[in-house]
Formats: structure tokens, C-alpha cells, sequence
């Protein structure tokens, strides 16, 4: 990660916090990781949305609205050789 990059996600940070303090430690552990989070959030929705279509994931709403994730058991071989394959793609030079 870049410095300018670390500096933008510790005052968006502290914007979002103004009162917040803590150590470099908690500022690694917390302030950094939770910035992470809200910019990997968006990605994250969008791929579900496609394994979803793909049928590769099932969805169910649950009573308090929230959405649950599982994976499609008819899908099992074919997302079983699918990791298969991108596993030996990562391993080829």
C-alpha cells in the first residue's frame, strides 16, 4: 500500500471518527481494516450478485431481512473443478 494511500485512509478515518484516538497498533488493527472493509463491500455485493446468477451460490432472505449465502449442492463438481483450475493457473509460472 502506498504512503498517500495510508494517509487518505487514516483521515477518512478520522473524518468519519473526528473524536477517535489510539495507538499505532489500533490504528493498524481498526481504523485501516475497517476502511478496507467499506471499499471491498461494494466488490463483495457484486460478486455474490454473480454467483448468484451463475447459480453457483443460492440466496435466502431470512426473517429479519438480511440476506444468506449458501453454495448450490446441484453446482458442488462443477465449483469443485472450477478451484481446481484456477488453483493450477496460480501455480503455473
Amino acid at each position: 500500500m502506498l504512503k498517500s494511500e495510508i494517509a487518505r485512509k487514516i483521515l477518512t478515518y478520522l473524518a468519519d471518527h473526528p473524536d477517535a484516538q489510539d495507538t499505532l497498533d489500533g490504528i493498524v488493527q481498526w481504523w485501516l481494516v475497517e476502511q478496507e472493509i467499506k471499499h471491498e463491500i461494494g466488490k463483495v455485493r457484486e460478486i455474490l450478485s454473480e454467483l448468484v446468477k451463475k447459480e453457483l451460490l443460492l440466496e435466502h432472505k431470512s426473517m429479519d431481512s438480511r440476506v444468506h449465502y449458501r453454495i448450490s449442492r446441484k453446482k458442488y463438481e462443477e465449483i469443485q473443478a472450477m478451484l481446481k483450475e484456477i488453483n493450477f493457473q496460480q501455480r503455473a509460472p
